[in-house]
């Protein structure tokens, strides 16, 4: 005789349910929202009923459809929003962020580095293979570091470094420190990487930064794009969310740090058409994007009337 437990029916999520609200964010929003639709709905019905006592229908029938519209009222606003788009008229730009995969995007790419332009990833002492540059290393450069360091060397030639570490006291990696905020340009059109040091790597290998040395990075970045980028779509990822241990600002005013930048130097000149910020979609339960919307929408509105 087959056991108990395996007649009783499985209940079996759909996996696209699970993708939308299985976040802890989307579950927050959804019991928030819902409790809030039901807690109006109730005054509402309370309020009408004192009036016309006689045309309600059967209590049960409007406590069902009451708790059904809150519940589709939860699920509509904790559903997740994996893009979120604003077009500025002044200056005449566009910016979008979105969920997705940086190297999938037809734009040149903005890759965060640090001061020494470390690139080996062997056994991920120096370079986390899993981090943004890692994964630079292994699907544009076919994980040919050589290559990689050639056109490195190439777009530093201009730029001289501002120490030299000693062997002895970093034991792996290079030793030649550039400015924080230097920007290498590399490859070729029509996918050019700017390769950004906007933090600074410790004889150790572990990489830090602040929000003064994010800042400049992404100014020199922007003046860099400006003078190469010929206005071309840039997609670029949240830098500063990695390894580079910029942990007092969370996803949310680190995006919002980051557009700021944008949108004010775009002020002065243009910078590109189109920025988009991709974000890993693991990192969506840590960023409000209802919120972004809102926040990119007042700049675009501020600036129109400035």
């Amino acid at each position: 005789m087959m056991p108990w437990r395996n007649r009783v029916p499985q209940l079996r999520v759909p996996t696209r349910f699970l993708r939308l609200y299985g976040t802890g964010r989307a579950r927050r929003v959804f019991v928030r929202n819902t409790m809030v639709a039901f807690g109006g709905i109730s005054a509402v019905l309370q309020f009408v009923g004192q009036f016309f006592p006689r045309s309600f229908p059967d209590p049960g029938t409007v406590t069902v459809v009451a708790v059904a519209a809150c519940l589709v009222w939860g699920l509509g606003q904790a559903r997740p929003v994996l893009r979120v788009e604003q077009v500025f008229r002044r200056p005449d730009l566009t910016v979008v962020v979105e969920a997705g995969d940086l190297f999938d995007q037809p734009a040149h790419l903005v890759v965060g580095f640090c001061d020494t332009f470390d690139t080996a990833t062997d056994n991920g002492d120096v370079i986390n293979t899993a981090s943004v540059q890692g994964q630079l290393l292994l699907r544009r450069y076919d994980d040919d570091v050589r290559r990689l360091d050639t056109e490195l060397v190439a777009a530093l030639a201009g730029v001289a470094p501002v120490a030299r570490e000693e062997r002895h006291r970093k034991p792996l990696g290079k030793l030649d420190r550039y400015p924080v905020g230097t920007v290498a340009v590399l490859g070729t059109r029509p996918r050019l990487v700017f390769a950004v040091a906007y933090s600074r790597i410790g004889n150790d290998c572990v990489a830090a930064s602040s929000v003064e040395e994010l800042w400049l990075g992404l100014g020199r970045l922007w003046d860099a794009l400006h003078r190469h980028a010929q206005l071309e779509r840039v997609a670029m990822p949240l830098v500063g969310s990695g390894l580079s241990r910029l942990d007092h600002l969370d996803q949310d005013s680190l995006l919002r740090l980051i557009l700021m930048s944008f949108v004010a130097r775009s002020r002065e000149g243009a910078v590109c058409r189109e920025l988009r910020v991709v974000v890993r979609p693991a990192d969506l339960e840590r960023i409000d994007m209802r919120e972004l919307a809102a926040f990119l929408r007042s700049l675009a509105s501020g600036l129109d009337r400035a």
